[in-house]
C-alpha cells in the first residue's frame, strides 16, 4: 500500500490506494509531529491547481511598461486634448460660447477709459459667462477622472490608453472616438443616470456579483427573463420602452464602472457573462434590433472595460446572431469573446472565475445571501477522477458534539454520488447521511451538513461512472457546538 499527504490549509490531505478498493482522500487534522510516510505520484487522486486561461491579464496602465509607439501615441493625445479642452473646441455645441469670447477681444483704446470707468450690463454678463466656461473647462471629466492633462492625475492615463488600445494607438481617431462619447453622454445626460430608476422587473436580467480569478467584477446578463411575453412587452413593446432599456442597459454598465479602480495597477474592467439559455433568440425582431444597438453603443463608448464577455448555454442561433452582429464588431472585440455549450458551462466559467464566487445555478459555490463559508473557511480543493473509478472524500468529525458543513460538486456531474457518517468506536453503526444516486449534468452543486455527538468521519463517495475524467471540487468547515 502507497499513502501520499498533501498540505491544506489547517489539516493535511492523504491519498491512500489500496488495490481493488475505491480510491481514498482523508482529510486528517494536521498533528504537531510529523511522521515519516513514503509518497507516490498519482495524478488521478492529487488535488490540482484548477485550469485557468493561460492569457487573461489586463494590459499594462503603467507608463514605464508602454511601447515607444505607445508613450508616444499617449503623450500626443494628452498634447490634443489639453488643446481642444483649454481652446474649449472640444464639443462642437460650444461654438456660440467661441463667438462670445471672440467679442471680449481688446477694443479700442478711446472706449478703454469707458470701460474703466463703467461696465455695461452685456459686457459683464460675458464676462460671468467666459468665467463659468473656465469652470467647465476644469470640470471636464469621465466616470469621475478629470481629462485636462495638465490637472489630470494617473487615472487621466488610464482612461486615454483605453481609447488609444480600442483605436490601435492612432491618435487622431482615439480623439474622435473620445470627443464622440463625450458628446453622447453630454446629449444623453448619461452622467445622471446612476439617479435613474427603472422597472424592477429588469432586476433579473442583469446583475453585478463577485469577481473572477483577476479581482474584475463580474456581470451576469441573463436572457432568459424575456422568454416571459409580459416582460418582453413591458421591455421592449414600444420605440420608447425599448429606449429606456437602453438606458437602464448603460446604467448597469455605469454601476460596473464604480467597482472599477482606474490607476495604474487597478482592475479597470469587467468580466461579462451572457447567458442564452432560454433566450427568445433573434426570432424576436425588438430584442435583435435592441441587442444590435447596445452593442454598437456600448462598443462605441466604453472602450476596453470589458475584459472578456463570456456567451454561455449557447444555442444554435447563436451563431447566426454572431454572423448578424460580426460586422458592427471590432477585432479586438471579438477577441474577447468565448463561446460555451451547455455542457461546458461550469468548465468554461471555472478557467475565469474561482468556485466560491460562481452562483451555484452555473456549477459553483456561491449562493445567495449565504453565511456559512467566509474567505477565512480557505479555498476549494479539487480532484481528478479517471473514467470508470471511484473516490471517498473522508473529513473528519472530532470528539464532542460538532457540525460539519460541506459544498461538493461534480464538472459534468453522470458520477454516482453517496454520504456517511462513520464513527470511530467500532461498536458503533454508520450513519446513511444521503443514500447512493445518481447525479445526472443538470444538478446542482452539494450542500450539505452533519452534526455528530462522538467522534467519527464523513465519507463523501463518488463513483465516476462515464468514459470521461471527472473533476470533483469541494470544501468543508467544522463548526464546534456549545
Amino acid at each position: 500500500m502507497t499513502v501520499e499527504v498533501v498540505k491544506l490549509e489547517g489539516a493535511s490531505m492523504a491519498a491512500v490506494e489500496v488495490p481493488d478498493e475505491p480510491k481514498k482522500v482523508v482529510i486528517e487534522e494536521e498533528k504537531k509531529e510529523k511522521s515519516a510516510v513514503k509518497t507516490v505520484e498519482d495524478e488521478a487522486l492529487k488535488p490540482s491547481a484548477i485550469d485557468k486561461s493561460s492569457s487573461y491579464k489586463e494590459e499594462s496602465n503603467h507608463l514605464s511598461d508602454l511601447k515607444e509607439f505607445e508613450k508616444k501615441a499617449l503623450a500626443e493625445l494628452k498634447s490634443k486634448l489639453e488643446e481642444a479642452i483649454l481652446g474649449n473646441n472640444l464639443f462642437k455645441e460650444d461654438e456660440p460660447i467661441k463667438k462670445e469670447k471672440e467679442a471680449e477681444q481688446p477694443i479700442e483704446e478711446t472706449e478703454q477709459s469707458i470701460e474703466q470707468t463703467e461696465q455695461k450690463p452685456e459686457e459683464k454678463n460675458n464676462e460671468e459667462r467666459t468665467q463659468k466656461i473656465n469652470e467647465e473647462i476644469m470640470e471636464v471629466s469621465l466616470w469621475g477622472v478629470p481629462l485636462l492633462p495638465s490637472r489630470g492625475t494617473e487615472a487621466t492615463d488610464v482612461i486615454l490608453l483605453k481609447f488609444l488600445r480600442a483605436r490601435e494607438f492612432k491618435v487622431n481617431e482615439a480623439y474622435e472616438m473620445l470627443h464622440k462619447t463625450l458628446s453622447w453622454r453630454k446629449k444623453s445626460n448619461i452622467d445622471s443616470i446612476l439617479k435613474e430608476e427603472f422597472p424592477s422587473d429588469l432586476d433579473s436580467a442583469a446583475l453585478m456579483n463577485g469577481v473572477d480569478r483577476e479581482g474584475h467584477p463580474v456581470c451576469y446578463n441573463v436572457f432568459g427573463v424575456f422568454e416571459n411575453e409580459d416582460l418582453y412587452q413591458k421591455t421592449f413593446g414600444t420605440e420608447e420602452k425599448t429606449e429606456q432599456f437602453l438606458r437602464w442597459r448603460f446604467q448597469v454598465m455605469e454601476k460596473g464602472i464604480q467597482k472599477l479602480d482606474l490607476k495604474p495597477g487597478g482592475v479597470s474592467s469587467l468580466l461579462q457573462i451572457n447567458d442564452l439559455k432560454n433566450s427568445p433568440g433573434p426570432v424576436k425582431k425588438e430584442l435583435r434590433i435592441a441587442t444590435k444597438q447596445a452593442v454598437a453603443i456600448l462598443q462605441d463608448n466604453y472602450p476596453e472595460f470589458v475584459a472578456k464577455n463570456i456567451f454561455i448555454n449557447v444555442p444554435f442561433w447563436y451563431y447566426a446572431l454572431n454572423a448578424l452582429l460580426s460586422p458592427f464588431l471590432t477585432q479586438r472585440t471579438k477577441s474577447k469573446i468565448v463561446v460555451a455549450r451547455p455542457a461546458k458551462v461550469t468548465e468554461t466559467l471555472l478557467k475565469y472565475i474561482p468556485a466560491e464566487e460562481i452562483p451555484v445555478q452555473y456549477g459553483g459555490f456561491k449562493r445567495e445571501n449565504d453565511g456559512e463559508f467566509t474567505p477565512e473557511d480557505g479555498g476549494v480543493s479539487e480532484l481528478n477522477l479517471k473514467a470508470g473509478s471511484t473516490a471517498s472524500i473522508e473529513i473528519p468529525a472530532g470528539q464532542g458534539e460538532s457540525q460539519v458543513i460541506w459544498d461538493l460538486t461534480v464538472v459534468g456531474w453522470e458520477v454516482n454520488y453517496k454520504e456517511e457518517f462513520v464513527p470511530s468506536d467500532e461498536g458503533s453503526y454508520t450513519i446513511i447521511v444521503q443514500k447512493r444516486k445518481k447525479m445526472s449534468g443538470s444538478e446542482e452543486p452539494v450542500r450539505n451538513s452533519f452534526r455528530n455527538s462522538e467522534a467519527g468521519k464523513i465519507v463523501l463517495t463518488v463513483e465516476n461512472v462515464s468514459n470521461k475524467k471527472k473533476r470533483v471540487l469541494y470544501r468543508f468547515k467544522t463548526k464546534k457546538i456549545e
